[in-house]
């Protein structure tokens, strides 16, 4: 495939229309977050890096993962505000941060598959992998990574799709939109037991998607090498069977170890390695087509470097490697990988 001009570049995708969510006085997912993450890349651009903004998300492309009638009561929440949820909300600003929010990750997932740019960040808000079918939650509206991948296999002539979920969170709305398919292979670590609830290593797929989810539940208070280890010893060799031509990451930075929610251990280190991780999976399966998507982070310093470290890696930066994992985080992954190989042979 011929690059286009700029192609040897990384693309951030992103608008200052999503600082117009707000869901309230004192929630953790506010405008300050985004604004200091594009303080800070405006203000000291990492070389080799452009920015782009994103064209809205359509209501065809919308509905491949969300029902009509969602879509249609968010449509006519536009302009007002609204509570969806306990913890989930719409102001005036809402509606069309939303839409720039999934129009975002398409943007970044078309340039990518056409070859405009080496890989791209969607950097945005509100965030998605909660948001399921018919559901508002979790400070999600819609399921920006999944309509992203959806886009991917119907409009873009994607086959196979990998995601990685390395949000604190279990991503159940991004798992329940591919849990019967196997042409898109997730894999979400995730603090457990937490909220959703969701993401038991007995939860696997279905039909001819079973062996196409695979969760890795970890305890509060793992660190670098426990999440590195995870990915190195499931997803490295799983993606070697599966051969993405794609790989989504839902980029959560709320296990950051200064983060008020996740009670994880991660340095903004660590996130640099777990980037390289998922850039090494699409350097040697996908050629290189790697697109991350902005998902939580709630302590605004620890999620503008660890953004940034992301960034620096995705421009060409060689990200740290971690030490041996904890016992804990030695634990989790040999249980994840147990479940792993009824479906992968290639998992050790």
């Amino acid at each position: 495939m011929t690059r286009a001009p700029g192609a040897a570049e990384t693309l951030l995708v992103t608008d200052g229309v999503m600082l117009e969510h707000v869901n309230g006085p004192g929630h953790p997912e506010r405008p300050e977050r985004l604004a200091a993450v594009l303080a800070n890349l405006e203000g000291h651009p990492v070389a080799g890096t452009r920015m782009q903004a994103p064209r809205l998300a359509t209501r065809d492309e919308l509905t491949r993962v969300h029902a009509g009638g969602y879509v249609e009561a968010l449509t006519r929440a536009r302009g007002r505000s609204v509570r969806l949820d306990p913890d989930t909300s719409m102001s005036p600003g809402s509606y069309d941060a939303a839409l720039h929010a999934a129009g975002a990750a398409i943007t970044a997932v078309t340039a990518v598959v056409a070859g405009e740019a080496r890989n791209a960040f969607a950097l945005v808000r509100p965030p998605g992998h909660h948001a399921e079918s018919s559901r508002a939650m979790g400070f999600c509206l819609f399921n920006n990574v999944a309509v992203a991948i959806a886009h991917a296999r119907e409009a873009l002539g994607v086959e196979r799709v990998m995601h990685i979920d390395w949000d604190v969170h279990h991503g159940n709305g991004t798992q329940s939109a591919f849990y019967a398919r196997r042409d898109v292979l997730v894999v979400d670590t995730h603090r457990s037991p937490f909220y959703p609830g969701t993401g038991a290593l007995n939860e696997v797929g279905r039909d001819e998607g079973e062996g196409y989810t695979l969760n890795v539940p970890m305890p509060p208070g793992l660190g670098d090498a426990d999440y590195a280890h995870a990915l190195r010893t499931l997803a490295e060799p799983v993606a070697e069977a599966f051969r993405p031509q794609l790989v989504m990451v839902s980029a959560g930075f709320d296990a950051h170890r200064d983060d008020p929610i996740g009670d994880q251990r991660v340095s903004h280190e660590g996130f640099a390695e777990l980037c390289g991780i998922a850039k090494g999976i699409a350097e040697a399966y996908a050629g290189g087509r790697l697109v991350l998507c902005l998902e939580g982070g709630y302590d605004i310093v620890g999620l503008t470097q660890s953004v940034r470290a992301c960034v620096e890696v995705l421009a060409g930066s060689t990200p740290p490697e971690a030490h041996e994992p904890t016992r804990a985080g030695l634990a989790c992954s040999l249980d994840a990988n147990r479940v792993a190989q009824r479906y992968w042979r290639h998992i050790a």
